[in-house]
């Protein structure tokens, strides 16, 4: 017997409708609950004798009645135990967007059907500082239908990540950031740049690195070589500059909540980062050093240099050391001195990214809230904001940035 009721959620629904089904001698084979703004819809399978049930009927429409609840109750053969599903692919599609409109959800879940998927389960992840919701299904190939639902994303002004659901992705996580134009707002070097009147032939480098036009090593060389001559006081005004991204706390405070490793891997300043690095509680950092002499900036760098390929190599020796399988790796960033580290990932994601990097990652991000990566990590907004309530830390629910003071 399936039994599905629905209206508006009160205390003790759940258990007035088991407490009529323990009348009688049936087993619950299955039980799914929902509540959505204020209405509570349940369904419960129940097994056993016809007598039995045909006697729980009664039983389940009157305690309906007394709740003011509707009552929907079918009698359906009893499945034979099957194994087909073991060998089905699982996804999950999370689709993220500060304005979420039917035709995206259509769309999106068209391409899932035509690629065989079926969603058993849908569930908001988030309703600000976007709306998240994850399709969860099986028989749908995540490698396949991955590359379309991108394509269409950018169409729809949408988000949309797809990923695998099984055992092996759960436990710890590593997480590798890029840090300028990702963790924060700004760019270091044209922040320095600006110090030495030099900031528009900098930046014109910078961008052309970003974008993949010029050797990023040589970019470095490039830029570093116009800062010659800066007294080293200027690294503490720049520290006082550099704006994080909202969501930016948000986000570190949460992964180290689950003891996830976090690293900040950047093209930029140690410097500069270091302090950023230890107020967010990130305790492995790569980045470059600029050359000071005599309390003043020599125009070079010092030591290897962190660049693209260097930035892969971070993400790999970390999952060695740490033990994490390399599909637990999270790679975020923006530009084309990410793109190795994006690829190497078991989640590469794009975050306002250029195109180079959108290219090759698994999925974008477009929102400017570096906490709604979270959600395509699965991590709601409610849990967020229950642990942050436990440790002190409240905002206001109407926050525009979703970047909570600590």
């Amino acid at each position: 017997m399936l039994v599905t009721l629905s209206g508006r959620d009160r205390p003790g629904i759940t258990r007035d409708l088991f407490t009529a089904c323990s009348a009688q001698a049936v087993a619950v084979t299955d039980v799914d609950q929902i509540v959505m703004r204020d209405r509570l819809t349940i369904a419960a399978s129940v097994d056993g004798a016809l007598a039995d049930l045909e006697r729980l009927r009664p039983a389940i429409e009157q305690m309906a009645h007394r709740s003011s609840m509707d009552c929907t109750i079918s009698m359906e053969e009893k499945a034979a135990p099957s194994t087909r599903n073991l060998g089905v692919p699982h996804f999950q599609v999370t689709v993220m967007s500060a304005r979420l409109v039917p035709e995206a959800i259509a769309k999106i879940t068209d391409v899932i059907a035509d690629n065989g998927g079926n969603i058993d389960r849908i569930r908001r992840i988030a309703k600000y500082p976007v709306t998240a919701v994850a399709f969860e299904g099986r028989g749908a190939e995540p490698d396949f239908i991955r590359r379309p639902l991108a394509e269409l994303a950018s169409s729809l002004s949408v988000d949309v990540a797809v990923q695998e659901r099984h055992l092996h992705t759960r436990g710890q996580y590593l997480v590798v950031l890029d840090v300028d134009s990702t963790v924060i707002q700004d760019e270091v070097i044209d922040l320095l740049a600006a110090q030495s009147g030099r900031h528009d032939e900098v930046a014109a480098v910078t961008a052309q690195a970003m974008a993949g036009e010029i050797d990023f090593t040589e970019s470095l060389h490039q830029r570093v070589a116009l800062l010659e001559g800066l007294p080293e006081s200027v690294l503490d005004t720049v520290r006082q500059q550099i704006r994080l991204t909202p969501g930016a706390r948000t986000f570190c405070r949460t992964l180290n909540r689950l003891g996830y490793r976090i690293a900040f891997v950047s093209g930029g300043f140690g410097q500069v980062i270091s302090p950023l690095a230890n107020e967010l509680g990130v305790v492995e950092i790569r980045a470059n050093t600029l050359e000071v002499d005599g309390g003043y900036l020599t125009g070079r760098v010092v030591g290897d240099i962190v660049d693209r390929p260097g930035k892969r190599k971070v993400l790999e020796e970390l999952a060695v050391r740490f033990g994490i399988p390399r599909h637990r790796t999270i790679a975020i960033g923006d530009g084309a001195n990410d793109v190795d580290m994006l690829e190497a990932a078991g989640l590469g994601i794009a975050f306002n990214a250029k195109p180079v990097a959108r290219a090759v990652a698994d999925t974008s991000v477009s929102a400017p809230y570096l906490d709604s990566v979270l959600f395509l990590m699965g991590i709601t907004r409610d849990e967020i904001e229950r642990a942050d309530s436990l440790d002190g830390i409240t905002a206001p629910e109407t926050t525009s940035t979703g970047d909570w003071p600590t």
